[in-house]
């Protein structure tokens, strides 16, 4: 009997939980080991709610992990690394949510988002490798300030181009370099 050691991969939306069109949602039935954490029924704007959400997920999974987050996915996935101590294989962080600064119209309140544990943005080093994909025009986080943040967590960054905010609202369904910055990480 041989152990198959290939990643699981584990998708960490953001507060929209899950879109049908969105790329991480199209990637994970596209990926044989993919998987995503649940959409929560109450408490949906509580970091530690998804923190728990994400850790209640990774539980469940036997073997090596690979974490793919976006938008608010990626604050997830950073409290939750500086509370917990299971080993991930590695991390995807594409496109965070600047979560202390003011958001645009039509996402949570700033200060619900404080109220609810959201900040400060833990800038500790992650405890796995990590990637972290950046776009030059996202209305929900400064490019420096990413740059910023990936550097904090020793994660290589990666220049996105201007891909907006990297969901559908930006025109990305399907996101190939999704696979390919995976492929880095297995």
């Amino acid at each position: 009997m041989t152990l198959d050691m290939t990643p699981t991969i584990l998708m960490v939306p953001g507060l929209r939980d899950h879109v049908a069109e969105h790329w991480q949602t199209l990637l994970e039935q596209k990926l044989p080991k993919a998987v995503s954490v649940p959409p929560l029924e109450h408490d949906k704007l509580s970091c530690a709610a998804r923190v728990a959400a994400l850790d209640a997920a990774l539980e469940k999974i036997d073997g090596p992990v690979i974490l793919v987050a976006h938008s608010a996915g990626v604050m997830i996935t950073v409290h939750w690394a500086q509370q917990h101590s299971r080993k991930i294989h590695g991390a995807l962080l594409a496109a965070p949510a600047d979560l202390e600064t003011p958001l645009p119209a039509g996402y949570p309140a700033f200060d619900a988002l404080a109220q609810n544990g959201w900040q400060p943005i833990p800038r500790e080093p992650l405890p796995f490798p990590s990637i972290v994909g950046a776009s030059r025009n996202d209305p929900l986080a400064q490019f420096e300030r990413t740059a910023a943040m990936a550097k904090d967590w020793g994660s290589r960054f990666v220049d996105l181009g201007e891909v907006g905010h990297l969901n559908p609202a930006a025109g990305f369904g399907e996101w190939p370099m999704a696979e390919a910055l995976i492929h880095e990480l297995e």
